[in-house]
């Protein structure tokens, strides 16, 4: 489905009257409290080759519209009320600010800082995780195959449209938005998010948590201590 096809069924779910319409009558409008969700299949006039695989969620303050690939979702565009824009998310514990300021190679600066604003992921966090998945090393190579500073895994990495998984920026732009996904997937939990770049969402989605893996949960202290520590 095209962006702009989403952002038109995002407004006009967003329009209470049209809303009401589109669902033949019954009003999808949301209560004052809680979440309303259907998929984007729900209305005939969106004509998707592939029912319920854009998904439109939305509450008393916002509206997000979703794309899945596997079982991780992406949001394509996101609502909000002017009324409640905080210049920071929070997500548990820690404080995301995709304009914050990083410590990041003087050579990669640029691209962590420009994928973070284009993202929304805080570009601490994206150092973080950058830091401790390849030491900054453009060339790394894991032994299960995953590569560049990122550490993308091949599928991941053609998934996110990556042409070159050993050029810094494109890997640094599609890991940071494989961590704005995951985000998406795991609703904002820092730690869920961590576990699934390190060892998948299908993992994390199997132990209904960070799986008890000695390597991930290793890798979750240290990035969530990396990154805490940067907010100081």
């Amino acid at each position: 489905m095209k962006t702009g096809t989403v952002i038109a069924l995002t407004l006009l779910v967003w329009t209470a009257d049209v809303s009401s319409a589109l669902a033949g009558g019954r009003d999808v409008r949301p209560p004052l409290s809680g979440e309303r969700k259907f998929s984007a299949s729900d209305i005939p006039s969106a004509r998707l080759k592939k029912p319920g695989r854009v998904v439109i969620s939305n509450d008393h303050r916002s509206i997000t519209a979703y794309r899945f690939f596997g079982n991780i979702r992406e949001a394509l565009v996101s609502l909000r009320s002017t009324r409640a824009i905080p210049h920071a998310a929070a997500f548990g514990p820690a404080v995301f600010d995709p304009h914050a300021s990083a410590a990041a190679p003087t050579h990669y600066s640029d691209a962590v800082h420009e994928a973070a604003r284009t993202h929304g992921v805080d570009p601490r966090l994206v150092a973080a995780v950058a830091r401790r998945e390849s030491a900054w090393k453009a060339n790394a190579v894991s032994p299960v195959g995953a590569c560049g500073i990122m550490q993308l895994m091949p599928a991941t990495a053609r998934y996110l449209g990556v042409t070159n998984v050993f050029d810094a920026r494109q890997n640094i732009f599609a890991g940071t938005r494989y961590l704005r996904t995951l985000l998406d997937t795991f609703d904002g939990d820092l730690d869920l998010a961590l576990a699934a770049y390190n060892a998948g969402p299908g993992a994390v989605e199997k132990y209904r948590g960070v799986p008890p893996y000695r390597e991930t949960r290793a890798y979750v202290a240290a990035v969530r201590s990396t990154y805490e520590a940067s907010l100081h």
